[in-house]
């Protein structure tokens, strides 16, 4: 999910140890032909509760014959083993390298009896940052991938992943092969230009074309595996990765599934039909048991995709579908579309959920990385970074070619135990806990200040790309590195900064449940300078309707006798 930069090794050893990565995340991957600007895009959420939001920078290096890279387990920092590192190695801003290769992630974890291979070395986090270090394209990324896998055993359990280029996008699905056998079965597939694709920790690849190799490769023994283990006895042409390595039930469409057909419903029409499937009721064929009315692996969006339709599609609760976290009483008289975790709880001995959405509380960043063919590589690839809630975070430009972390997100600026004033995780966590406060009315102040900065970025970054790629061609690479990395700091760190001030504003505004009265732009005083009376908003009338349902007479007010 993250890697540390070399600098800041002491303190991510000490952070990792106390930190537990959830596997709750969501990506999509957005092709050329699907975007407006021929960009190719993939976002991630890396959600957990106990991830701090930092941006992790890996320079580039040169490495001596002989040189070893230590292995730890992404989730735990356990010291697994080490592998060689290559002559030299490239610089990774997040989860995007140098030459715009990028790759995210999700954890759908699949049958338990692969989940563990002893003696094995390289975990999911590890696969990803290593490569990030040593590919510079999609397929380059998938071999060295799989390759790692086959010599050094797979240590994670099954997983989904997302690898973008400025050309294609492809999805990778790998599972261990649990005790007993070094190494891991998978298949990964190309996304088709146009379309977009998603995952949400519940691995996605059905049937597969086996003689495709232009747009399909797989592990030649990803279907003989399965029949030695006796899980799959039909046609090559009928096997499913999915349904055989990671087969899909209740939490696997309600909780993970379900994300992925709500980022679909954003960008197409006709998603209705697999509202059920959404739900948790998954239907099966009599043959080999498999389900029948999952979701398609991809989707031709109805238009093409700016980037901030790319973000808007990670800024999600179900709203306007049966599932819309506003309209049940959970959601209070405010209209929170968060629940506390747990994610299931029990009345009477009958197990409930809470929905599982693609903006969640818990996010420790989140990314939408677009990579763009027609500039050179360290201007082309963007990171729009963002920290905390993806509904209310703002993504700033984060340039692949970058040679210095702002403040803001830099390594060891705070930890989630440690608050930092100047911490963009922290004061973006200070505005949204805030607005869950009294949400409905709250989000559109924080809404107006996210359109009103990513609008600014957005209009910014063309220019900055002209500036960049001129000073590159006159200068040279290190100077424009040096261009973009300031103004990737400033705006990172502006960006911080004019958050403060809506944390002050909505803090003033909405002091002690009431709503401070504004004209032009300014809060109302009276004309000796007191403040005007606020509004005093109460709660909406099916709220006051639930309170007496549930207390019957107990706040009746009774008139007096005389």
């Amino acid at each position: 999910m993250k890697k540390m930069s070399i600098a800041g090794m002491l303190i991510f050893a000490f952070l990792i140890i106390n930190q537990q990565v959830s596997n709750g995340c969501t990506n999509f991957l957005i092709t050329k032909g699907a975007s407006v600007d021929g960009s190719v895009m993939i976002t991630y959420a890396a959600d957990s509760h106990t991830l701090y939001g930092e941006l992790y920078h890996q320079p580039a290096s040169d490495h001596p014959a002989g040189t070893m890279r230590k292995i730890y387990e992404w989730d735990t920092g356990k010291y697994l083993g080490d592998i060689p590192q290559p002559a030299h190695t490239y610089s990774v801003i997040g989860n995007m390298n140098e030459f715009q290769l990028a790759i995210g992630e999700t954890t759908f974890g699949g049958r338990s009896e692969l989940g563990s291979q002893s003696g094995a070395i390289m975990d999911y986090g590890s696969l990803i940052y290593v490569t990030l270090q040593r590919a510079k394209t999609a397929r380059e990324a998938i071999q060295i991938m799989t390759d790692l896998v086959a010599e050094y055993g797979y240590y994670s359990s099954g997983e989904s992943f997302s690898i973008a280029d400025p050309d294609e996008a492809w999805i990778l699905e790998l599972i261990g092969k649990g005790e007993g056998e070094k190494g891991a079965v998978w298949v990964a597939v190309r996304v088709p230009d146009g379309y977009v694709s998603g995952h949400a920790n519940q691995a996605r690849i059905t049937t597969f074309p086996l003689e495709d190799s232009e747009n399909c490769v797989y592990a030649d023994d990803v279907i003989s595996f399965a029949r030695e283990k006796g899980w799959y006895n039909g046609a090559d042409k009928d096997f499913s990765f999915s349904d055989v390595y990671a087969p899909v039930d209740f939490g696997g469409a309600r909780f993970c599934d379900a994300r992925v057909w709500a980022g679909f419903n954003k960008v197409i029409e006709g998603m209705d039909e697999y509202s059920e499937y959404a739900k948790g009721l998954i239907e099966h064929d009599g043959d080999n048991n498999f389900p029948v009315n999952r979701l398609p692996l991809w989707v031709k969006p109805d238009k093409k995709l700016t980037v901030q339709d790319v973000m808007g599609m990670m800024r999600d609760h179900f709203e306007g579908t049966e599932l819309d976290m506003t309209q049940d009483i959970g959601a209070g008289p405010y209209k929170l579309p968060y629940r506390w975790r747990g994610l299931t709880w029990e009345v009477d001995s009958v197990e409930y959920c809470n929905e599982r959405a693609i903006s969640t509380q818990q996010t420790g960043f989140s990314f939408v990385a677009q990579c763009r063919s027609w500039l050179p590589d360290p201007i082309g690839g963007i990171l729009w970074f963002g920290v905390d809630d993806a509904y209310s975070t703002c993504y700033a430009p984060m340039y692949c070619g970058i040679t210095e972390i702002p403040e803001c997100f830099a390594v060891g600026n705070g930890d989630m135990l440690t608050f930092s004033e100047t911490s963009a995780f922290w004061t973006f966590s200070q505005v949204a806990n805030y607005a869950y406060l009294r949400y409905d009315d709250m989000i559109k102040d924080v809404q107006v200040v996210q359109s009103e900065l990513e609008d600014k970025f957005v209009t910014y970054v063309p220019v900055i790309d002209k500036a960049a790629e001129e000073l590159l061609n006159k200068s040279g690479e290190t100077e424009a590195r040096k261009f973009i990395s300031e103004f990737s700091k400033n705006e990172a760190n502006n960006m911080t900064a004019r958050w403060k001030e809506l944390r002050n504003y909505l803090l003033i505004k909405y002091t002690d449940g009431n709503i401070k009265r504004e004209k032009d732009g300014k809060f109302e005083r009276t004309e000796t300078g007191m403040p005007k009376s606020p509004i005093f908003a109460g709660y909406p009338e099916w709220w006051y309707r639930a309170i007496v349902n549930a207390t019957g007479d107990h706040f009746k007010v009774i008139g007096e006798s005389h």
